[in-house]
């Protein structure tokens, strides 16, 4: 991977992977717009640290309180009831789906799953359940309104996010608009609940690459560069999203994502892209 590969690569990563485009599904088809090579399940994995590094920043002062809370709450079961602990174990509980689902399809995804009919029919159908999403979502539910079945329900959407294409901040928005969540209480909930997920899948794919398991096209200072480059795109990309969906919805980007998967689909066939 050259630098000119890992300095946009990193950038489309962090710009991504908070919008509900799908950043897996865009790390596999830039490079097969431009005809590089595909980066990998692994380096896409540790260059969402950057992005996760972005959250961390971002929410640094909400994780620090739900953490706070959350732990107060094992001692205490009425501090159970306060919201930042309840929400602290509606993050426990969505996490544990996708870890499950992680380790049970681990080879069909960093193998099958990143195939471009795969990622472009994933793109339009998330799109149009996402569109359906905000009609018949009510909007009318807040984050202190959120319940332990919203958490399970939103953990299993994001479950779906390990096939590219689908989108990890696509589905759990989806999902939590659905329940009636408004769209910055879901969005919100999204970028909280993708800490624990994508630290650990993270540091997991990071350990395969620095012994050489995996990721030997890729050197260390090119990887480095990717997920810095990532962090940084990652948090503007966090502070637009949430103040776009104040007052805007997320039609914009079922027409994105239709478009994109179509010319996936068209491009793929036609044996222009492989």
């Amino acid at each position: 991977m050259s630098t000119l590969e890992a300095i946009v690569l990193g950038i489309v990563q962090g710009l991504t992977e908070f919008l509900p485009i799908s950043s897996t599904g865009h790390l596999r088809i830039v490079p097969a717009f431009v005809g590089w090579e595909d980066p990998g399940a692994a380096f896409t994995a540790v260059t969402q640290l950057g992005t996760m590094a972005a959250v961390l920043l971002y929410f640094r002062h909400d994780l620090l309180r739900i953490s706070r809370a959350w732990l107060r709450s094992l001692r205490d079961r009425q501090a159970r009831r306060e919201l930042d602990a309840r929400i602290g174990w509606y993050i426990v509980l969505g996490t544990i789906p996708i870890g499950i689902f992680g380790v049970l399809f681990k080879d069909q995804i960093e193998t099958g799953a990143r195939d471009l009919y795969l990622i472009g029919t994933a793109l339009i159908v998330l799109g149009l359940v996402l569109l359906l999403a905000e009609r018949v979502g009510t909007r009318e539910r807040s984050l202190e309104q959120i319940q332990a079945k919203d958490g399970l329900a939103v953990g299993f959407a994001q479950a779906l996010a390990l096939v590219p294409g689908v989108s990890r901040s696509g589905a759990t928005i989806t999902a939590g608009l659905f329940l009636g969540l408004d769209r910055p209480s879901a969005a919100r909930f999204s970028f909280l609940l993708s800490v624990p997920a994508v630290v650990l899948s993270g540091l997991l794919e990071l350990g395969s690459i620095l012994t050489g398991e995996e990721g030997q096209h890729v050197s260390t200072g090119n990887l480095v560069l990717a997920t810095l480059l990532a962090f940084v795109s990652g948090y503007a990309a966090i502070a637009w999203m949430l103040r776009y969906l104040t007052s805007h919805s997320t039609v914009v980007f079922v027409v994105y994502r239709v478009a994109l998967g179509t010319l996936v689909l068209v491009l793929v066939s036609s044996g222009a892209i492989r």
